[in-house]
């Protein structure tokens, strides 16, 4: 979207003054004039040594129009060397600023090839009417000039104003060649035109191409930033369909123990029997809205119209209810990765204690996107699972040898890593992956374990025996 400047308060010590043109119109205004061109426009270049290249260039034909075409002009008509020299010495000036400012170098070039025209006009007179006549009304180095500004001026500028540039010089041809002509002369008019034609329709294809190209590595740019924001969005979601069965599973037992427990106690008081109502109340309320929560997530698309959400009816298994993994099914996972084709050694350093659904589930995707990482991008290798039960939490770490043969670029959507760094931010623990020394590729990762013993499920009252 374009940028709108914000609009600035007035400051009431500034005097009054008269309209001033608005910001956007200047700006505009100098775009068109050539003021701000296309960035690298042809024959301009990113490189330094391409741009010094063209000024040299530019340098040597203005000088050769101007001593060149001053002598060329005094002999063909006459005229005396230093104002031939004055008008030539123009047009090589007009090619200079055509570098910077193309449209008052073509109005500068168009003004010295028409002072020229009328100051050659009464020498023609006297040329011999059965002689080979002279170029007239623009000569030779007039006509190289004005090709170059052309060509400089479609670079720069935009098609409207080459356009117009382009029917100003043909009409001011016309006039001087058709209205005021005299003597004996050779007519160059119609060449000239022709001539600048080619160089403008030649500069605006060459801007268009330049404008284009720019276009796409814009477009490519939003687009990769497109792709990367909506994994990061992806990934996200995944992690909290994934979280909601575990806080849903805490808020179920909530309730079941609210509800039980009125049943354990002898002659409840009124309000603990209105403190536990209120917390099985709350208890359900916060589970229908998770569901509806997941609902959103896990329906992009949903068909009916009458369930927005796309849950469906009670057990008709519109959300799926398998139990989210825990590290206890690690060893299912090895098994499962061995059999692929990798050749997986685990290990679990300390002994094992209970952690929080979450860092238990985090724990065995990291583990599980880790195995496919390397199943997918290094087959054949050697991988290495590291499970340390440590005090102050859980340590994981993931080691792959490199391939045993190349393998291609993987089309994957990044959502990897991506996954692993967001589960690990979420649970305030830290996340280290990277290639090895070896050409393999690693992954640590430390997941707090800060969590209280698990409560007794058992019902209040309830005796060990």
């Amino acid at each position: 979207m374009p940028k709108v400047d914000p609009v600035q308060p007035e400051d009431p010590t500034t005097p009054a003054e008269g309209p001033r043109t608005p910001p956007r119109t200047t700006a505009l205004l100098r775009v068109w004039l050539g003021e701000a061109p296309v960035r690298h426009s042809p024959p301009y270049s990113r490189y330094r040594w391409a741009r010094l290249l063209t000024y040299f260039l530019l340098g040597w034909i203005a000088l050769a129009i101007a001593v060149g075409g001053g002598a060329e002009v005094s002999d063909s008509y006459g005229i005396a060397f230093p104002l031939a020299l004055t008008t030539t010495a123009l047009q090589a000036a007009a090619l200079l600023l055509a570098g910077w400012r193309p449209l008052p170098a073509w109005a500068l070039s168009l003004t010295a090839a028409t002072a020229t025209a009328l100051l050659a006009r009464p020498h023609l007179a006297a040329l011999p009417p059965d002689g080979p006549g002279t170029n007239w009304p623009w000569t030779t180095p007039t006509v190289i000039a004005h090709m170059a500004v052309f060509l400089l001026l479609a670079l720069r500028v935009r098609l409207g104003g080459v356009v117009a540039a382009l029917a100003v010089t043909t009409a001011v041809t016309w006039v001087v060649q058709g209205g005021l002509a005299a003597g004996h002369y050779s007519g160059t008019g119609t060449l000239t035109v022709a001539l600048c034609a080619v160089m403008a329709v030649t500069g605006a294809a060459l801007r268009s191409r330049q404008e284009a190209r720019s276009e796409l590595v814009q477009q490519t740019t939003i687009s990769v930033e497109e792709r990367a924001r909506r994994t990061l969005l992806e990934e996200r979601s995944r992690i909290a369909r994934e979280l909601h069965d575990v806080v849903a599973h805490h808020m179920s037992v909530i309730s079941i123990q609210a509800q039980v427990a009125p049943h354990l106690v002898e002659n409840p008081s009124p309000e603990l029997l209105e403190n536990l109502s209120g917390i099985r109340a709350n208890a359900l309320e916060a589970l229908t809205e998770l569901r509806r929560v997941l609902g959103v997530l896990r329906s992009e698309h949903p068909e009916n119209p009458e369930d927005p959400y796309g849950l469906g009816a009670p057990g008709t298994g519109a959300a799926p209810d398998a139990p989210q993994p825990t590290l206890d099914r690690l060893g299912a996972l090895i098994e499962n990765t061995r059999a692929a084709g990798l050749d997986v050694t685990a290990e679990v350093v300390g002994g094992a204690r209970p952690y929080a659904p979450g860092v238990e589930l985090s724990a065995y995707r990291i583990v599980q996107e880790a195995l496919s990482n390397a199943l997918r991008h290094a087959p054949g290798s050697r991988v290495r699972v590291e499970v340390g039960h440590l005090p102050d939490g859980l340590r994981l770490k993931v080691d792959n040898s490199p391939p045993r043969h190349p393998v291609p670029p993987s089309p994957g959507a990044g959502h990897g890593l991506l996954g692993m760094r967001e589960r690990v931010a979420m649970l305030g623990g830290r996340l280290v992956a990277g290639g090895t020394e070896g050409g393999g590729f690693s992954v640590t990762a430390f997941l707090p374990g800060d969590v209280p013993d698990p409560p007794d499920q058992r019902p209040t009252g309830e005796q060990t025996p």
